[in-house]
């Protein structure tokens, strides 16, 4: 069996969304420190939807795999759907990632989170802060 899937290796080799949105209207940056991965999400919002995204990563193949998937789950749909987005979804999504690099996938729904909170705050928009609490279980 191979370590990673065939879904894995294309988004890593042929990654979607790669690169920066210089007016973004979010953006979202977190960080493994452990691993050294590094994922920036950067959204474009138009009356709520999410009409643009990009993401730079500094880090592993699965890290790579799981931002662009990521942005590619979160196009063109509504802010309240891109928040929803979850580690499990990415990964599913991928076809799975090795146990070990499953915190790829955390680091892809954090950043997204991230860009969102952002956006938020820039307009003075109200949010529930529980939605932008870690979980704590991975």
């Amino acid at each position: 069996m191979a370590l990673y899937s065939e879904k894995v290796m294309d988004h890593f080799r042929n990654p979607r969304n790669v690169g920066a949105i210089e007016d973004a209207d979010g953006v979202g940056e977190v960080g493994n420190a452990r691993c050294g991965d590094i994922m920036k999400i950067y959204l474009k919002i138009d009356d709520d939807v999410v009409s643009d995204v990009k993401f730079e990563t500094f880090g592993c193949g699965s890290a790579i795999a799981s931002s662009s998937m990521a942005t590619e789950m979160i196009k063109g749909r509504p802010l309240k759907e891109a928040l929803r987005l979850t580690n499990q979804a990415v990964a599913e999504a991928l076809d799975g990632l090795p146990a070990h690099k499953l915190h790829c996938s955390v680091l892809a729904e954090e950043a997204v989170k991230a860009a969102v909170k952002d956006y938020y705050e820039r307009n003075g928009i109200a949010y529930d802060q529980d939605t932008f609490t870690e979980d704590p279980i991975l």
